[in-house]
């Protein structure tokens, strides 16, 4: 079997790194890939929105799977242009992937099927979603519709401060037309997890639960990134709240698409807030988390093609999947001044000089040269490890992280602290 992973970062290195471990598999090719990947297999030189060079490049190697790592590629249809070129792919349409794409189109379908979730209201117009936020209690959330790279949900402390994300969001127009509307809704209270889940429009298989961290610094302070660490299983998240969350959000989701008139298939990620009222939705995304993936495949025992394979074929409900009972810490490895402004091109050395059960998945990495790896973006390497407790696997991660470095390497201290004491 020939495999193509779209995308570049360290989800898709996780992903193409599971994938060869299948005996079903043979060939892995990541578009574009990084340095990691191109270890693993072969990289093409396509961006994940190019979807007709990446179909034609599909067909021309002769492609068996196609499984979509990020979000803009779903947005741009290459889950209905693969299949219109009868090419097998995982991961939602883009009417489903509005889900994720759109948070007025969540919302709505959430408020619509009474979907646990924030209190909110939708506002096209910056004038009266400013009156609104007049007669709110602070601290507030506003969330632009569209996709804005993970940076597009501000907690306002202040009206003022909540005023001048609105005019960044609807006015200077920061997150391009993402912007046009947005959400003020309640700041909800309580213990973050993520569930994702396999789905084939019809069985819902949830993976283990894991949590993320957002902000930059320890102690979640400074601006929100795409995600410094995360760790599996929380040990908050229990047998009966996964029952909730399924029973009362992924299930009853995945049937109010179809009653919509969509069927949605491949990865649905759910970002909960465990509150004194059960779980809410944070938010939905159509495809594998970042960087959650990262410590959820290393505790997957079951053959992830056939997984993939059953929910081509309708038929997941055959498939019983299975996972470790150890425990996974990932720590994510940035360039300096990320989320802001930051260098590439930095050489990157101490790679080869970690413990030999070290997963390290690169996303922004790039060859340089026969034996030299750069820095090629903000977020460069999660650095990963297995350990029959938390406190293993997060001791096993932070004794070989000084041993990678490249120039102003910056990466948080505290990932999995909370449940490794």
């Amino acid at each position: 079997m020939k495999v193509l992973i779209i995308g570049n970062g360290a989800r898709e290195h996780a992903l193409a790194w599971k994938m060869a471990q299948s005996p079903e598999v043979k060939n892995v090719y990541t578009a574009p890939g990084n340095a990691g990947t191109s270890i693993i297999g072969s990289n093409l030189n396509i961006t994940p929105t190019d979807i007709e060079s990446l179909g034609s490049a599909a067909q021309k190697i002769g492609i068996d799977l196609t499984i979509v790592g990020p979000e803009a590629a779903l947005d741009a249809g290459i889950v209905d242009y693969f299949r219109q070129m009868e090419l097998p792919i995982i991961g939602p349409t883009k009417a489903a992937a509005k889900i994720e794409t759109s948070k007025v189109f969540a919302k709505e379908l959430m408020q619509k099927y009474s979907i646990p979730c924030a209190k909110g209201r939708i506002f096209s117009s910056c004038s009266q979603a400013k009156k609104y936020i007049a007669s709110q209690h602070m601290p507030i959330v506003i969330k632009a519709d569209g996709l804005a790279s993970g940076k597009g949900v501000i907690l306002a402390n202040s009206k003022k401060e909540a005023n001048k994300a609105l005019e960044d969001i609807m006015q200077a127009k920061i997150f391009g037309s993402a912007g046009d509307q947005v959400i003020v809704e309640e700041c909800l209270y309580g213990k973050e997890v993520s569930l994702l889940a396999f789905t084939d429009g019809k069985t819902v298989i949830p993976m283990i639960p894991a949590c993320d961290y957002k902000r930059i610094f320890d102690n979640d302070a400074g601006p929100n990134t795409g995600g410094m660490g995360s760790y599996s299983p929380p040990g908050f998240f229990s047998t009966k709240l996964e029952e909730q969350v399924l029973n009362n959000i992924i299930e009853p989701v995945i049937g109010a698409l179809i009653n919509e008139g969509i069927s949605y298939t491949g990865i649905l990620y759910t970002g909960l807030m465990i509150t004194s009222e059960g779980p809410k939705v944070l938010e939905f995304n159509a495809r594998f988390g970042d960087p959650e993936t990262q410590v959820i495949l290393p505790r997957l025992n079951t053959d992830l093609v056939s997984i993939f394979s059953a929910i081509n074929d309708n038929s997941l409900d055959k498939i019983n999947v299975e996972w470790s009972n150890d425990s996974c810490v990932g720590v994510v490895m940035t360039s300096a001044g990320y989320p802001g402004n930051y260098d590439t091109g930095l050489p990157i050395t101490g790679l080869d000089k970690v413990d030999n059960d070290i997963m390290i998945f690169h996303a922004g990495t790039k060859n340089n040269g026969l034996s030299q790896i750069d820095t090629h973006g903000g977020r460069v390497l999660t650095v990963t490890a297995l350990g029959k407790t938390m406190a293993e696997a997060r001791n096993k991660v932070y004794r070989n992280l000084p041993n990678i470095y490249f120039e102003g390497c910056h990466y948080r201290k505290d990932i999995a602290s909370r449940e490794a004491s």
